[in-house]
Parts: C-alpha cells; structure tokens; sequence
C-alpha cells in the first residue's frame, strides 16, 4: 500500500504562483554526496517523531511537506515514498529513477542510512511488489486487476522486448493505456531491474498470442543471469 510518492514542486507551495515570464530558481545540487546523506539522515532521525505520529494515525499528509524538502537536501530532483515494507512495518523509497548522474547520490544515501529493522526499510529504488498478480489499480472509473496483464517478451542478448495486454485497454485513453503498459512492469520487476533488462516496450491493444503472466515474466527475467542469450517467444 503505497502512502504518497511524489516530491516537492512550485504546485506544492502556498503561495501564489510566480509570474509564467519568471523562470523558476534552479535548485542547488550538493557538491559532495556523501556529507549531503548525512545531513539528510541527521534530518530524518530528528523529523522520525513525527514521521512515525503521522503514520501510526493514518494521515501522512502532515509530514508530506517537511518530507518533500528534506529529500531536496539530498537532490532536487529524487523522488521519494512511504510505504508498507514488505518485512518491516514501514518502507522509506528514494528513487533517481535510474538516472546515473543521480546514483552517486542515492548510493551514498544507502551507504550512510541505518539496518532495516522490524519498523523500517530502506530503498534506494522501487521495489517490486511481492505479488504483481494481487494489485488492482485504481485509474479513474476503472479497477484494473494486474492479474489479467498478459505480456509477450523476446530475448535478445540478455534485454527483453516486452508487449503488453490488458482487457481493459479498449476502454482506456492514450495516457491510461501508456500508464497501465508501463506499471504493471514496474510492479513487477522493480525499477532497477526494469531499467537494466527491459529494452522496447509496447501496448498491445488486441490479446497477443504466447502471452504469459506477470509472475512468469519475474522469472524469465530474473533468469537471465544465467541464460543471457536466450530467445523466448514465450507462451502460457
């Protein structure tokens, strides 16, 4: 169950909008990544309090904004979740969204945060939900189950070439229907993982033939460590 994710923009301000003819300051991106995680650890430990208040009476709203500016310490342009931890009570996420200029930051972070325990967990990437095939996801009037995703993938020298269906693709718009191609891999693989195995993604609007499921492509893809060369016009 994921919390919020989202990090702070001149939306999230109070005050009004500036001037469209006024560009927008550029944020500073600390020099030294390392002396930048521990300042936002520090922040966390003294900000945890509140944090686990919020949370613990179901309205992480409260900490939202204070969140949103402590992970700008670290760099403006990372994103960040709260969310259920798959061992922990609770799950910390920040993300690059693997842009290799900002991994020096989020390694640094990993390096310097504290042991998962049993309240929290630390990520500094997506991870994959451990059962893609019990999401449903909430897009407008409709409820999507991912346990009617169907994929198509082609190997080719350790990537993929994925194709994805859903029932409810002819029901979609264009953006939902990009959203709806996209997630559900995310969901399934993690971002790391997506972003270093997925090559070509597509939306396939009519039922493909030799489709498998969501937890069938976790486990072609996961398997490619072994079987780099592999070519799988897969069926199910």
């Amino acid at each position: 169950m994921r919390l919020f994710r989202r990090r702070r923009s001149e939306a999230d301000t109070e005050a009004a909008p500036p001037d469209p003819r006024t560009p927008w300051p550029e944020q500073q991106v600390p020099s030294d990544a390392a002396a930048a995680a521990a300042a936002f650890w520090e922040g966390w430990y003294d900000l945890l309090p509140e944090v686990s208040a919020a949370l613990g009476e179901g309205e992480p709203h409260r900490v939202e904004h204070d969140l949103c500016v402590l992970v700008e310490t670290l760099h403006p342009r990372l994103h960040f979740s709260l969310e259920r931890g798959r061992t922990a009570i609770y799950a910390l996420v920040v993300s690059g969204q693997e842009d290799p200029e900002l991994r020096p930051y989020t390694d640094a972070w990993k390096a310097a945060g504290p042991p998962d325990d049993a309240i929290w967990e630390y990520h500094d990437s997506v991870p994959p939900v451990p059962d893609p095939t019990e999401v449903t996801v909430n897009l407008g009037e409709h409820r999507i189950s991912l346990a009617d995703v169907r994929v198509v993938a082609q190997v080719d020298d350790g990537v993929v070439d994925v194709a994805v269906h859903h029932p409810a693709f002819a029901e979609l718009d264009d953006a939902s229907r990009t959203t709806m191609t996209f997630l559900p891999l995310d969901a399934t693989l993690g971002e790391r993982l997506a972003a270093e195995r997925l090559r070509r993604v597509e939306t396939a609007e009519a039922v493909p033939e030799g489709t498998i499921d969501l937890l069938e492509f976790r486990e072609l893809v996961r398997g490619l460590t072994e079987q780099p060369d592999e070519s799988v016009g897969a069926s199910g």
